[in-house]
C-alpha cells in the first residue's frame, strides 16, 4: 500500500522540487531546497518519494465541512460556508477569490476541497496547475535520468502520472469548462511570455485531451485493473480507475448542459470554452460502450453486499471501490479524516459531538422509496404521511437520522434515539433547529459513511478512504448512457435492477417508455449516490439546477396535538428553510478566478461572468 505516513513527512520534497521554476500563475511560489534532480531521481525508491508526494495531491474530500452536496437541494448544511454565498446567487470571478466551490477553512485542511481550485488559496492546498506541473516534472525527470530505472517501471510509473494528470484536469473541468492544457513543464528562464501565457483550449479540446490520455492508459495495459487490500500498491492507479474517470467524463459530456450545441449560461460562447460546438447524440453511445467495456472486462469489481460498511476502513479496496484517495488514522493533515466531525447528530448521548453539516432535506427524503419499490406519491406505495419513517427502502434507514431512529455505533457505549421533534414535555438537545445553531435546520441528520469507531472530534483520526468513484456508478452510468443513445432496452433493466436488488428493491416494472426510465434513473442516482459528493454534478449537467435552486426547500416540523402533555398524536408538517434559494443561470459553470486573468491574459472569462 502506497505508505502515507511517510508521504505526510516527505510532501515537502516532491513540492520543492516541483517549484524549481514555475510560472507566475501556477502559484508554487515556496523556495527552493539543497535536494538537486540528480539526488531525487537516483533510483527508483527516490522517484518514488516524488510520484508518492503527487499523489498526496489528492484531494481529501473527507476533511470538508463545505461538502459539495451544501451546493445542492439535497443538504441544508449551515450559514458560515461558501455554499451559503452560492445559494444566495452570490457567485463572481472576485467573490470568495473566484472560486466558490473550494474550501477556505484552513491550512490543516490542505488539499481538502481544491479540486475545484484553479489555483490554491492562503497557502492552503494546491489547484490543479501547481499538481499538473508536479505531473509534468516527474514524467520529464524519468526520461532524463531514464538510465537509472527498467522499462517496466518507467511504463507504468508513466501511466500512473498521465492517469493522474487527466484526473487532476478532469476535476477542474467540470467546474470551469476549457482549461489551459501544459503536457511539459514551463520555464521563465528560458520561455518568453507569449509561450508562457497559454490560451485555454476549447470544452471539446480539453475532453478529447482527457479521454485520450486514459484511453492511452488503458490500452498500454501497464497497470494492474484492481489492487485489493492489503496489497503494497494498494492506492495506485489502476485500469479501473481510468476506465471508470473514462466512462464518467463521456458521461458528463453528453449531457444536456453541454451538448446541446448551446450555452448552459444563457450567454454566448463563441469561444466554445464550456459547451461543445455542436450536438451530438452519439456521445451518450461512446460512455455507454465505456460503461460496457468496463463490466466485461474488469470482473473483478462487483457490488458489496452491504452498503452501509462499503466505506469502513476494515473493507478498503473492496470489490465496489475502483478509486479512492487513502487515509490513515491518527495522522493530522492531509492524510487524516474527519468527516465525522462535521456531519451526523449534533448531540448523542446528550453530548454534543459534531458540526451537524450534513442536514438531508425533505425533499431527498421523499426521494426515498417505499420498502415495495413505489415511490410515496403511489396512492398504493402505504406510504403515510404521519408515519412518514414506516416501511420506507434499505438505503434510507443507511443513510438518514430521523426523528425517533435509532441510532448507534460501535464506538457509543449505548444506543441512542434520535429525536428531532418539538416537545416541550420531554425536549431534545437535537430538536429541529430554526436559527443558527449546528443542530439541524431541516430535522434530519445524514449518518452516511460515519466511521464506527472513531468518535468525533478525534483531531483527523479516522483511517477511512474517501472513495471518488464505486462499481454501482458503472451500472447507473451505463444504464443512463445506454437509456439516452437507444431506450430502456433489456440491458438497462439489467443495470438499474442490480443496484435496486442489493438495497433489497423489487425490479422495475415492465415497459417504461425511455422518459418514465429517465425519472428511474434520475431518482436512483439522487438515493444511492446521497452524501458522496454526485449531485451537484447530476443536476448541474442534466439542467435541472435551475428549477431545483431557485426554490426554497423543506425539513419536517413534527409537533403534538397536545403540547404541554404529549397525549396527542405527533402531527408531521413539512416547512420552509426560509434560506436563501438563488441560482442564476451563469452558475452553471464557475467563474475563472480574477487573479488568474490578471496574470495571464490569454485566458479569458467564462461567459455570464
Amino acid at each position: 500500500m502506497i505508505n502515507l505516513k511517510k508521504i505526510s513527512c516527505i510532501l515537502l520534497v516532491g513540492v520543492l522540487v516541483a517549484a524549481s521554476s514555475c510560472k507566475k500563475y501556477l502559484n508554487d511560489n515556496v523556495s527552493k531546497t539543497s535536494i538537486n534532480d540528480a539526488t531525487q531521481f537516483a533510483s527508483t525508491t527516490n522517484a518514488d518519494i516524488f510520484l508518492n508526494s503527487i499523489y498526496g495531491y489528492l484531494s481529501n474530500e473527507n476533511n470538508v465541512p463545505d461538502q459539495l452536496d451544501n451546493f445542492t437541494d439535497d443538504n441544508d448544511g449551515g450559514y458560515y460556508w461558501r455554499s451559503y454565498h452560492w445559494k444566495a446567487g452570490s457567485v463572481g470571478p472576485s467573490v470568495d477569490n473566484g472560486q466558490p466551490m473550494s474550501d477556505y477553512s484552513g491550512s490543516y485542511q490542505i488539499n481538502a476541497n481544491d479540486y475545484t481550485a484553479w489555483i490554491a488559496e492562503f497557502g492552503s492546498g494546491s489547484g490543479c496547475y501547481a499538481k499538473v506541473r508536479a505531473c509534468n516534472l516527474f514524467l520529464q525527470k524519468i526520461q532524463q535520468y531514464s538510465a537509472n530505472f527498467n522499462a517496466s517501471w518507467i511504463a507504468q510509473r508513466t501511466d500512473e502520472v498521465r492517469f493522474l494528470r487527466a484526473f487532476f484536469y478532469m476535476q477542474l473541468w467540470q467546474h470551469v469548462g476549457g482549461l489551459v492544457l501544459l503536457t511539459t513543464v514551463e520555464d521563465n528562464n528560458t520561455e518568453t511570455k507569449t509561450q508562457l501565457d497559454q490560451a485555454r483550449s476549447t470544452f471539446e479540446q480539453t475532453f478529447n485531451f482527457i479521454d485520450s490520455e486514459l484511453a492511452a492508459v488503458i490500452a498500454n495495459g501497464n497497470l494492474a485493473v484492481k489492487y485489493n487490500n492489503g496489497d503494497p500498491n494498494a492506492g495506485r492507479a489502476t485500469l479501473g480507475a481510468a476506465l471508470m474517470v473514462k466512462g464518467w467524463a463521456e458521461l458528463f459530456a453528453a449531457s444536456p448542459a453541454w451538448n446541446s450545441g448551446n450555452s448552459p449560461t444563457g450567454v454566448a460562447d463563441p469561444n466554445n470554452l464550456i459547451h461543445f460546438a455542436s450536438a451530438d447524440p452519439t456521445r451518450w453511445a461512446k460512455a455507454a460502450a465505456t460503461f460496457q467495456q468496463f463490466m466485461t472486462n474488469y470482473t473483478q469489481y462487483s457490488l458489496f453486499p452491504n452498503l452501509s460498511q462499503l466505506w469502513y476502513a476494515t473493507n478498503k479496496y473492496n470489490s465496489e471501490i475502483i478509486w479512492d484517495r487513502q487515509c490513515v488514522a491518527g495522522i493530522i493533515g492531509s492524510t487524516g479524516d474527519n468527516y465525522e466531525q462535521y456531519g451526523g447528530p449534533v448531540y448523542i448521548l446528550g453530548t454534543y459531538y459534531t458540526w451537524g453539516n450534513y442536514c438531508p432535506t425533505q425533499e431527498l427524503v421523499d426521494g426515498f422509496r417505499m420498502a415495495n419499490g413505489k415511490d410515496i406519491t403511489d396512492p398504493t406505495s402505504g406510504y403515510d404521511p404521519q408515519h412518514p419513517y414506516v416501511g420506507r427502502e434499505q438505503r434510507f434507514y443507511q443513510s438518514i437520522a430521523y426523528d425517533g431512529a435509532p441510532y448507534f455505533l460501535p464506538w457509543m457505549p449505548k444506543t441512542d434515539t434520535i429525536y428531532t421533534r418539538i416537545d416541550k414535555v420531554h425536549p431534545s438537545l437535537n430538536q429541529i433547529d430554526f436559527a443558527q445553531s449546528d443542530v439541524s435546520n431541516t430535522a434530519y441528520y445524514s449518518i452516511k459513511r460515519l466511521n464506527p469507531v472513531a468518535p468525533p472530534g478525534g483531531s483527523f483520526a479516522s483511517g477511512q478512504n474517501y472513495v471518488y468513484f464505486r462499481y454501482a456508478e458503472v451500472l447507473l452510468g451505463y444504464a443512463e448512457a445506454q437509456n439516452e443513445a437507444v431506450g430502456p432496452d433489456a440491458t438497462v433493466y439489467a443495470a438499474m435492477n442490480k443496484v435496486r436488488t442489493r438495497s433489497n428493491l423489487p425490479a422495475l416494472p415492465a415497459g417504461l417508455t425511455q422518459a418514465q426510465m429517465r425519472t428511474q434513473i434520475h431518482n436512483e442516482r439522487r438515493v444511492e449516490f446521497c452524501f458522496e459528493n454526485k449531485r451537484w454534478y447530476d443536476i448541474d449537467r442534466w439542467l435541472t439546477a435551475s428549477a431545483l435552486l431557485n426554490v426554497d426547500r423543506h425539513g419536517m416540523q413534527i409537533t403534538n396535538s397536545s403540547p404541554n402533555d404529549d397525549k396527542g398524536v405527533w402531527v408531521y408538517t413539512p416547512v420552509l428553510l426560509n434560506h436563501p434559494h438563488v441560482f442564476n443561470q451563469n452558475m452553471y459553470i464557475n467563474p475563472i478566478p480574477n487573479g488568474v486573468i490578471a496574470q495571464n491574459p490569454s485566458v479569458l472569462q467564462n461567459p455570464g461572468y
